[in-house]
């Protein structure tokens, strides 16, 4: 189960997600469910359509399925996801 605690260690695939701030501040207020995510962006399907977001110098509010919200600094995403997941988070 996702929660704030190992929410980095988690698939974010899927996950409604409002941008909060942007290196890019046209990208800021950008919301919608993230589709795909690579080692420095996150492909976000909007009501307008997909819009690729950088992840460094953003920040994400992501919303979990029981419908907790948290900002999530992109910079503790940056990576691939496959080896994000894997990784040992210090507590």
């Amino acid at each position: 189960m996702i929660s704030v605690r190992n929410i980095l260690r988690h698939e974010l695939l899927g996950l409604e997600v409002l941008v909060i701030t942007a290196s890019n501040p046209l990208h800021g207020g950008i919301g919608g469910r993230i589709i795909d995510e690579t080692k420095h962006t996150l492909l976000i399907r909007t009501s307008d359509g997909k819009r690729r977001i950088p992840k460094m110098r953003s920040v994400f509010r992501l919303t979990l399925d029981n419908g907790l919200k948290i900002d999530v600094d992109g910079s503790a995403l940056t990576g691939s996801p496959e080896r994000r997941i894997t990784l040992h988070m210090k507590k």
